[in-house]
């Protein structure tokens, strides 16, 4: 089966691809890494204006969605371009609102989520938000139910220094007692599978354009036999988590979403690997760009799920009886 977009989606990729190559997201990036945002909420910003989070938000609240294969061609972008943020939070911020059984949360947080007046983090059962010095709309999920946290702890350092981690503050309003979270983390799983898509493609592009301007015995070493069979193990491995992602978009099955998560992000994995080898020394560097998209790749193969976990809802899921 052949997942190929239509000619909005290409027409809304491309979009976003000549917005995000304008903003010099590099220097973007390193200014949140040090807890400067004013670039990143204007970044941000262009993103809502291009509907992005309203993909995730239903019409009932301002919004577009949920329109999962579109949220996948953006996040894909997102990753490409390595947009600093709680992207992926945000999406799943705004699944949880809205599958809440009293719908006046949502009335209430939704439609600035959905124009990106407001950002979103959330504590999926965890100590730790991302990025909750900046959200505006702190979601803890604890065992008491979906909390509004009043406020956040001190910062505390990441694998990638874009992805900063804060603790919320205990307490605060309760939205639900029992929130349904299946769905909110199959769109969680499907948009870090899309980033981690981008990520992996802007890693071999660089990479490629790198092999083929460094020389060795008077010739590039894209020409080196071992090189090239390293970058296409690379590009097979990107483009076969492709309709995995999309398939998986189509569907929201959690098992599919799992298998497109783990191929994606052990597709970007291997294509940070082999950037940074194939970069030689310079690969190691923080002032190189290159690293931020190596650092990303590597805390995107964790988050919502590790390898192991991911795997293991897939078995699960393939075990069970279909009756």
């Amino acid at each position: 089966m052949r997942f190929l977009l239509d000619a909005e989606q290409r027409a809304f990729s491309d979009s976003l691809n000549s917005i995000l190559g304008a903003a010099d997201t590099p220097s973007a990036v390193r200014d949140w890494s040090r807890g400067e945002h004013v670039r990143g909420r204007a970044l941000w910003s262009r993103i809502a204006e291009a509907g992005v989070f309203a993909l995730a938000v239903p019409e009932g609240y301002e919004g577009l969605g949920p329109r999962p294969v579109e949220l996948a061609v953006a996040f894909v972008e997102l990753g490409r371009h390595a947009v600093p943020g709680p992207l992926v939070e945000t999406v799943a911020a705004a699944v949880l609102l809205t599958d809440l059984p009293d719908p006046g949360p949502a009335k209430r947080l939704l439609p600035a989520l959905a124009s990106g007046e407001a950002m979103a983090t959330l504590a999926w059962q965890a100590p730790y938000a991302l990025d909750g010095d900046v959200a505006t709309t702190r979601l803890a999920l604890t065992q008491q139910g979906l909390l509004l946290s009043p406020g956040h702890g001190s910062v505390r350092p990441s694998l990638d220094p874009a992805r900063r981690l804060t603790p919320l503050e205990s307490g605060g309003e309760l939205l639900g007692r029992d929130p349904v979270t299946a769905r909110a983390l199959a769109y969680a799983r499907l948009t870090t599978a899309a980033q981690a898509l981008g990520v992996g493609h802007a890693l071999l592009d660089r990479t490629v354009a790198h092999v083929g301007q460094r020389t060795q015995f008077g010739v590039s070493i894209g020409s080196f036999q071992a090189v090239k069979h390293r970058l296409a193990d690379v590009r097979i491995g990107l483009e076969f988590a492709r309709p995995l992602l999309f398939g998986a978009a189509l569907t929201m099955a959690a098992a599919d979403v799992a298998a497109a998560k783990v191929t994606a992000c052990e597709a970007a994995y291997a294509a940070a690997r082999a950037a940074l080898q194939l970069h030689g020394a310079i690969g190691y560097t923080a002032e190189y760009d290159l690293s931020l998209w190596l650092t990303k790749a590597r805390a995107l193969r964790t988050a919502w799920g590790d390898p192991d976990v991911c795997r293991a809802d897939v078995l699960g899921a393939r075990a069970r009886p279909q009756w």
